[in-house]
């Protein structure tokens, strides 16, 4: 149960993760992981009668179970405090974000949405001003800065252990795009290589800002100015499946970041490195329990996900679940996101004030960053790779 006066779950409502949905189940699963939350209401699909059927999936009863998300927010809103939903999880499609947010902001509930934020940055721009103006929690699932060892790392590096930071080298490395999956009416493919629902990027919208955010949540490095290739290496194909940037800090740091969704053989390469003046690190989403240190002179130290023991810090102990050796990742990840958002949901009902920039999990403006990040590298490798200034004033610092 939750701490507090509410002495209760919060009750989560989920825009889309209807029949054929994966995002959609990955976030019931996590935000109920801790037994904080519970599903409660969901409008599944836009498609009334498959919102219907997408019900028992989630084991919402078929009167919560909406054929738009304009219905749930009206007709919950309309129950009691303690029975309607607190918060909206979004899982749609790039294009759906904006009005879903929108919308439940303007009813008055607290939103987690998956990234990236919206279709475009204009969209995004307008959401933060609504999020500033409204009394509600607004997270972002960017569910990587999630993982014990990230959050280890990052209260590493802010507390200078590495020195300071001058490189980041961050990968997100797939393969299933090789082919026109596409031209199967592939789902996830489909809306993914879709300008009209995915936005102005393939590849890097969808997993190119997975990698940029990972490295300015474990470092804290300003950007201030971005050169990017795309490419679209597969004929046909509406989007890029392929590219790099390279980022310039404001403390003369530089940054890559290489996505690929055509690479034969990987899954969900997610890494980073990142070297600073004292040493440097290394850490692998498909190996999350693990990251290694280095330092010239001396042994690499490998730092596995242990929150018992005294080398972990408290950020990175703070989001185990399990003792060391038994593995811990995506949805835990997920749920570490879910968590966060949770306390300041509470904090908020309790009429607490609470950060809004410098948060645990990914906020608004990281949101924006993002949205930032995708405009800048489309128009920069459409100037053959132009340099174009990338700074946000709203960033977390």
């Amino acid at each position: 149960m939750v701490n507090g006066p509410l002495n209760r779950k919060l009750k989560m409502g989920l825009v889309g993760g209807g029949q054929g949905s994966f995002i959609g189940k990955v976030h019931s699963v996590a935000a109920c992981l801790d037994n904080r939350a519970e599903m409660a209401a969901g409008a599944f699909s836009s498609n009334p009668d498959r919102s219907k059927a997408s019900a028992g999936d989630y084991d919402v009863c078929a009167s919560r179970a909406y054929g738009s998300f304009a219905e749930m927010f009206t007709a919950e809103k309309a129950l009691p405090v303690g029975e309607r939903i607190d918060f909206v999880s979004i899982t749609t499609p790039n294009h759906v974000h904006f009005e879903v947010a929108k919308a439940a902001l303007e009813a008055g509930f607290h939103v987690v949405c998956d990234k990236p934020m919206t279709f475009d940055l204009a969209q995004a721009e307008e959401l933060s001003k609504l999020v500033s103006a409204s009394d509600q929690v607004f997270a972002l699932t960017h569910n990587y800065t999630g993982y014990p060892l990230v959050r280890q790392a990052r209260e590493m590096i802010l507390g200078g252990e590495l020195g300071e930071i001058q490189a980041i080298r961050a990968f997100y490395i797939q393969g299933w795009l090789r082919t026109r999956l596409e031209s199967s009416d592939q789902k996830q493919a489909a809306w993914r290589t879709d300008p009209s629902k995915s936005g102005a990027a393939g590849c890097f919208g969808d997993i190119a800002t997975h990698a940029y955010n990972l490295g300015r949540y474990m470092t804290g490095l300003l950007p201030s100015e971005i050169s990017c290739h795309l490419r679209t290496f597969e004929t046909g194909r509406q989007l890029d499946d392929y590219g790099t940037a390279i980022v310039k800090y404001s403390n003369g740091g530089l940054g890559t970041v290489t996505a690929s969704q055509i690479s034969h053989g990987r899954e969900n390469d997610l890494f980073i490195e990142i070297d600073g003046t004292k040493g440097s690190l290394k850490w692998r989403q498909e190996e999350p329990n693990q990251m290694v240190v280095r330092s010239n002179g001396q042994p690499h130290r490998i730092y596995t996900r242990d929150p018992n023991a005294p080398f972990m810090n408290a950020s990175g102990s703070s989001a185990c679940r399990l003792p060391s050796g038994h593995p811990e990742a995506f949805f835990e990840a997920f749920a570490n996101i879910y968590c966060a958002a949770f306390d300041a949901i509470i904090a908020k009902e309790q009429g607490q004030a609470v950060e809004r920039t410098n948060t645990v999990y990914p906020n608004v403006y990281d949101g924006v960053e993002g949205m930032l990040f995708i405009q800048q590298c489309v128009a920069s490798s459409r100037e053959n790779g132009a340099w174009l200034p990338f700074s946000y004033g709203g960033a977390r610092s």
